[in-house]
């Protein structure tokens, strides 16, 4: 068994604190508010983004970096992606040279448009060399909190480094998977909540499953598209953190970026969307981000500009479906 830092305390960060725990991990778990602490150590609650779920006695709640990653073997950062260089800033005089540090954040981030494994050893490597693997697949903080069976894939340059990973986190319900291409994995999780806003609109507007299955299937495409164009491999797109993921978080009535496209199809504007959420969907601040990266690679992706004018521009969902429909004839 292992001592287990996870640092993020909100759904996602509670929900594998409860997965791991059960595997018998130590874990200490940093979360940002305050009042979460004895809410998490008292009442064994996360009220704030994962209520009615019972934190095991395994789980201590933390606002402090240190005493979260003393002596921690594995580090597990779940941060929204705009706060993850901050915070890994604050971590770095603490973190031990031989721990396991692994990002389980689905996005990039908004300035340096870097995947977070990217921005994670950009600022450890100046004090020494991390030994960094990424978690993705298609997950829902609930679903995984109540144990239902769900596949992940881990991915990393370093083999050791994702199989320690894979043994040390699979268990009754979860089970990993291993993947050397860290640059497929990351991009993917950070583009399908893109889609999946398209794929929200589609249905807040009253378009059918052939809609819904057509921005899917070219989402794929766009995807696949820039994952190879950064490096990454085709295959990646087809397992569980490219079409995996992307089937998910599309469909799926968890997933908040589906939420956001939603209301957009329902006419709702974009500020009055969020105002009524606290968790981040990622797909918001990554779309902009994703289609700066695009154009660097010179690399079209047709659906996400329009997601983008959806979300930024006041677009009318259904004037982006036809502009999109109207585009120049090609093949497949």
């Amino acid at each position: 068994m292992k001592r287990v830092a996870i640092i993020g305390g909100g759904g996602w960060g509670t929900a594998l604190s409860i997965a791991l725990s059960a595997m018998g991990h130590s874990i200490r778990l940093w979360v940002y508010e305050p009042e979460l602490v004895p809410a998490i150590n008292q009442e064994r609650c996360n009220p704030l983004y994962l209520s009615g779920f019972s934190i095991p006695e395994r789980v201590v709640a933390t606002d402090s970096l240190a005493f979260a990653l003393e002596e921690a073997e594995i580090v597990v950062t779940a941060l929204p992606a705009n706060r993850c260089r901050p915070i890994y800033q604050q971590m770095l005089p603490y973190l031990r040279p031989e721990a396991l540090l692994v990002s389980a954040t689905k996005g990039i981030e908004s300035t340096s448009l870097q995947r977070m494994s990217e921005v994670m050893e950009q600022v450890i490597s100046s004090c020494f060399r991390p030994r960094i693997a990424a978690i993705s697949g298609p997950t829902f903080a609930k679903e995984v909190a109540r144990g239902d069976p769900t596949a992940i894939v881990v991915a990393g340059p370093d083999p050791i480094v994702n199989r320690e990973v894979q043994t040390e986190f699979s268990g009754r319900s979860l089970r990993f998977y291993t993947n050397t291409d860290i640059i497929g994995v990351e991009l993917g999780g950070a583009v399908k909540n893109v889609i999946a806003i398209a794929a929200g609109a589609c249905a807040g507007t009253g378009l059918g499953w052939n809609s819904v299955a057509a921005v899917v299937t070219r989402g794929l495409a766009e995807m696949t598209r820039l994952v190879v164009a950064c490096g990454g491999r085709t295959e990646t797109m087809a397992g569980l953190a490219g079409m995996g993921d992307l089937v998910l978080t599309c469909h799926g009535e968890l997933s908040r970026n589906r939420r956001v496209g939603f209301q957009l199809g329902k006419g709702c504007g974009l500020a009055d969307i969020t105002a009524g959420m606290r968790a981040v969907a990622e797909g918001v601040p990554a779309t902009a981000a994703i289609l700066k990266l695009a154009e660097r690679h010179g690399v079209e992706m047709p659906i996400a500009e329009q997601v983008n004018l959806m979300l930024h521009h006041r677009k009318k969902p259904r004037d982006a479906a036809r502009d999109l429909m109207e585009r120049r004839l090609r093949e497949e």
